[in-house]
């Protein structure tokens, strides 16, 4: 029997239209980016077009989550600052 893994990447988009970052995690991203680009009326529809600037991949769900949370802080929010767009 074969084990199922699957992984977890936190991600953080741009919109160089609106000057704007978006933290987020997935286990799917090529779908997620799809969605925040193409699809759907969320929050991101209104920032559109979101390019990915930084991706970061965890084999556990809760490690992706703190991660994640890590970047919406004031320290995380720094790292963000710093990144290329």
């Amino acid at each position: 029997m074969r084990a199922f893994f699957m992984i977890y990447t936190v991600y953080i988009l741009y919109s160089d239209r609106c000057n704007k970052h978006y933290t987020g995690f997935t286990s799917d991203l090529e779908s997620h980016l799809y969605s925040h680009n193409h699809a759907g009326k969320d929050w991101t529809a209104g920032y559109r077009p979101w390019r990915l600037i930084f991706s970061k991949q965890f084999d556990d769900k809760r490690k992706a989550m703190d991660y994640e949370k890590w970047l919406k802080t004031g320290a995380g929010r720094d790292f963000i600052r710093q990144l290329p767009h």
